[in-house]
């Protein structure tokens, strides 16, 4: 066994602290005129000599980090280039500080949510995974996918314990239990229009501040700029979509909601199926025309490209939502290639007349049931916290080889294509620390945005509902199956005639097991609202 020299020491010291000990253990023992130990009371047990009976005033031992463990770390979405190096400087000083070293894993973000299932679902041994509302962190820690963390984190990870807010700590308990570490971080996460404002000004285009304006706009780019798709899009058609194409149309109290199922913000016991409906007819007959139009690619359902990538390399003029942190990330990237380029943003919620702040459960870090060193983990995701080298070596890389600070500012050195580790290119949401960020100077148009969301928000009440599907999960499968099949190519606009799609679809959805699942997540829904109190 390889141990550190800081833990030889550490051992060292705890012998001949347990050595000290037992010495004064043994000056106070029986001696010829201490006082005989009294028998038992009657049905009790005298305790044996061997073993020594446990002081309940004694504080509970720290964790044992004798034995050198390797961690899995696991992200979604893919890794920075220079990831290895981060990786090897960060272990240098986990092994110093906890004995441990760790391996991050990146799912990429094709199929993320197939690969994140399996993690979760194999019995494969990850120690720390990302988790969000997105990711149905609820459903998952409701299914036991997770460990409780309650009783680990004041032995295993103090100081996290204390910085986390105690209303955080509530506000991500599942059924009375914390299964996840949340973001400290306050922010908005809501959609927003996103497009080439130096093409928009250029050509005397509408701002995108609803669906026509932006089509508006999408039509503009078509006939002026031949050369360039309108719309980025890529494989995931529902989120990239459909679930925007209903957060600014319809307002529903989440995104995504699943199963086809239709929740509006103001009526939320109104519980509706969304599929099959006249406003998800109307939905992909929109799409259908957009495809047609050329706004965007009839292969999107093989593209490999992230929206985000397509913007910076100038191959597509606008996505249809990204919240404004991820705009801003995106515009830097541009900038950083093209200093003659602008991105324009406008968020659903002043089109709404709604924003809801994050959630605590928003950006998260678990514990799998399957991990084998959960004490350690949770150590180590403590010094990604709140220890400022972890931080911001994790978020930003190495000063004055990745980026360096100017007035204050965090500065890429070189572009996204030189730089092999840009801002926050782990994906690091989770363990931001609002004390170690830096931030961009572009990085103030997204206070100024957040300071006119704060203007109408609204609490996100509804982010406590934790469904369990554990009664219709052969039926949820086979749902998920039928919506690969039928739905996205309608989404995508691939299929000719779109009422005769969405009935096939809805016929396949419904021999699937379509409406013994929506009635069951309904039921589960109004059970929520009549325990939370909500109207």
């Amino acid at each position: 066994m390889i141990v550190s020299t800081k833990w030889k020491k550490r051992v060292g010291t705890l012998l001949c602290l347990a050595l000290a000990f037992a010495t004064l253990a043994a000056c106070s023992g029986g001696g010829s005129g201490a006082e005989p130990e009294k028998p038992a009371e009657s049905g009790g047990t005298t305790p044996s000599t061997s073993e020594p009976a446990k002081n309940p005033a004694a504080a509970p031992a720290g964790p044992d980090f004798s034995e050198r463990v390797e961690l899995q770390f696991y992200m979604l979405g893919d890794a920075p280039k220079d990831l290895p190096k981060v990786q090897e400087a960060i272990n240098k000083m986990a092994l110093e500080d906890l004995n441990a070293t760790v391996t991050f894993n990146y799912t990429t973000w094709t199929d993320w949510d197939q690969k994140y299932k399996l993690l979760l679902s194999t019995g494969q041994a990850v120690d720390l995974i990302f988790t969000a509302e997105w990711t149905q962190y609820q459903s998952y820690a409701k299914r036991g996918a997770f460990l409780p963390l309650e009783d680990l984190l004041p032995k295993a990870a103090p100081t996290l314990y204390d910085f986390v807010p105690q209303d955080m700590w509530e506000a991500v308990k599942v059924d009375g239990h914390i299964y996840t570490v949340p973001a400290t971080y306050k922010e908005y996460v809501t959609n927003g229009f996103v497009w080439r404002e130096d093409l928009r000004a250029k050509h005397n285009l509408p701002k995108p501040v609803d669906i026509p304006t932006f089509e508006a706009y999408l039509d503009g780019i078509k006939k002026n700029e031949p050369d360039i798709q309108p719309l980025a899009v890529g494989s995931n058609v529902k989120g990239a979509l459909s679930d925007t194409f209903r957060e600014v149309s319809y307002n529903p109290v989440g995104l995504p909601l699943p199963y086809g199922i239709g929740i509006r913000y103001d009526s939320p016991k109104d519980v509706y199926s969304y599929w099959g409906s006249e406003e998800h007819k109307q939905e992909l007959l929109k799409f259908k025309e957009w495809a047609d139009r050329g706004y965007f690619s009839k292969n999107e359902l093989n593209e490999k490209e992230t929206q985000q990538s397509q913007l910076t390399a100038g191959t597509a003029a606008a996505m249809m939502g990204d919240n404004p942190t991820r705009y801003n990330s995106t515009l830097s990237a541009m900038k950083s290639l093209h200093p003659d380029w602008d991105l324009g943003y406008h968020s659903f919620s002043l089109t709404k007349g709604i924003a809801t702040p994050v959630h605590p459960i928003h950006n998260g870090f678990a514990i799998p049931k399957n991990s084998k060193h959960a004490e350690r983990a949770l150590a180590f995701y403590e010094k990604m916290v709140t220890d400022k080298r972890y931080n911001q070596l994790t978020q930003y890389g190495f000063e004055g080889v990745n980026y360096a600070v100017k007035d204050g500012y965090y500065e890429r050195i070189g572009d996204t294509a030189s730089n092999g580790f840009n801002r926050e290119a782990m994906n690091g949401w989770a363990w931001r620390n609002p004390e170690y960020m830096l931030f961009e100077p572009s990085y103030d148009n997204v206070k100024a945005i957040f300071d006119e969301l704060d203007k109408i928000q609204k609490p996100d009440i509804y982010l406590g509902f934790a469904e369990d599907y554990g009664p219709y999960s052969a039926e949820r499968a086979a749902l998920e199956q039928v919506e690969k099949q039928y739905l996205y190519p309608l989404i995508a606009g691939q299929v000719e005639d779109v009422e005769a799609g969405l009935a096939t679809f809805m016929e396949k959805a419904k021999q699937a097991g379509l409406e013994k699942v929506q009635t069951e997540y309904a039921k589960q829904w109004l059970a929520y609202l009549e325990e939370a109190g909500i109207q």
